[in-house]
């Protein structure tokens, strides 16, 4: 919910993108040169992979329907068997339906395809993200970057949260079957 209401505000209080370009030109900056909120339209995945080609918003809205397959499936097995796994069980499942509701909502809302079909709008759809960060030393690894971290949401925040809780939710499963074994 948090993900979604933050999006709308961002879509509502900055201009669309200017066409061939994936970010308005407006910025406000929270902490000046530290953290902005901007408005990034994303159709790729991380870093804006897949970014303005024509195969990324579909392939990118069968991919999150494939993950919360997987999700059910490996539930049902009992593969998420302890109290870390399951929050970020929870969390990556926020994440997924909040990118996923963008992919299927914001094409519609752009005011330049109001009269396209209704595939060629679903094709238009994109994540909106909004964080933009300065971090150090990041631009000595990417440059061109000025050291500003690619553009993100809440909902990515959720998944990044979920990948490393179920990586050390898996350690911790992994060093408990150990003890048990050995004991």
């Amino acid at each position: 919910v948090l993900d979604q209401i933050t999006k709308f505000w961002t879509v509502e209080n900055f201009p669309d993108p200017p066409p061939g370009s994936h970010s308005s030109s407006k910025v406000i900056p929270i902490i000046e040169e530290v953290f902005h909120w901007v408005r990034v339209h994303n159709q790729g995945v991380a870093f804006g992979f897949g970014n303005g080609t024509t195969w990324a918003p579909i392939v990118f809205l069968l991919i999150p329907v494939l993950a919360l397959t997987l999700i059910r499936i490996f539930w049902k097995k009992g593969v998420f068997n302890n109290l870390g796994s399951q929050i970020a069980v929870a969390l990556l499942l926020c994440g997924i339906f909040g990118n996923l509701t963008d992919r299927l909502v914001q094409g519609f809302l752009l005011d330049h395809y109001k009269i396209a079909s209704f595939w060629e709008r679903l094709s238009q759809g994109y994540v909106v993200d909004f964080v933009h960060v300065k971090l150090p030393l990041y631009d000595k690894i990417v440059p061109s970057s000025g050291g500003w971290w690619p553009a993100f949401n809440v909902a990515d925040s959720c998944i990044f949260i979920a990948a490393f809780t179920l990586f050390f939710a898996g350690m911790r499963e992994e060093s408990k079957n150990k003890k048990k074994a050995g004991a």
